[in-house]
């Protein structure tokens, strides 16, 4: 376990750029900071689509040219399905994209002000601060075959289930 989180840690430079993002159903919200924990620009407002996710893209590279950074790793809560777009675009882009754990976000929240309180700016930026520390998972975005694989096991998985559930309905009929 600490092998694991120290080498993402090493990762993580004085040329990173750590971006938090907090995930939501119509807008995401999203902060940067550098390796120490410096914010380097105020949050950002993501639009869940394609355009907003394109701006997004725009103020990553600003933020890295005004910042002289190399490289960007991209932090997000899982939560729903409403990343899964955003976590496709960035791998499309060639961003490295992370997930950290929503306990881990909803506990660590209150480090900075004592404040348990939910709002997105703050969220964002303790996301950033897990990445930064390491806490994070990698997520495995299928693409291509292996996609429609997963697409396919997980319908074969739902009409199983109905099956046995029309089956169980089906012999207490007949008792």
């Amino acid at each position: 376990m600490n092998y694991n989180r120290n080498s993402k840690i090493r990762q993580i430079t004085e040329h990173t750029l750590i971006i938090g993002v907090d995930i939501a159903k119509h807008k995401h919200v999203a902060r940067a900071q550098d390796y120490r924990g410096f914010d380097p620009s105020k949050a950002v407002i993501v639009e869940n689509s394609r355009r907003g996710f394109q701006t997004f893209l725009n103020w990553v590279h600003t933020l890295m040219n005004q910042h002289e950074k190399r490289d960007v790793i991209v932090g997000m809560e899982p939560t729903g399905h409403y990343w899964l777009n955003f976590a496709y675009f960035l791998q499309s882009h060639d961003i490295r994209c992370v997930t950290v754990n929503p306990m881990h976000v909803k506990r660590s929240k209150e480090l900075d002000d004592n404040s348990p309180t939910k709002n997105d700016v703050k969220d964002a930026k303790v996301i950033a601060q897990l990445v930064k520390d390491g806490r994070y998972s990698i997520p495995i975005l299928p693409e291509g075959i292996y996609a429609e694989l997963r697409e396919g096991m997980k319908l074969h998985d739902m009409v199983t289930q109905d099956l046995y559930a029309v089956q169980a309905q089906v012999h207490n009929w007949l008792d």
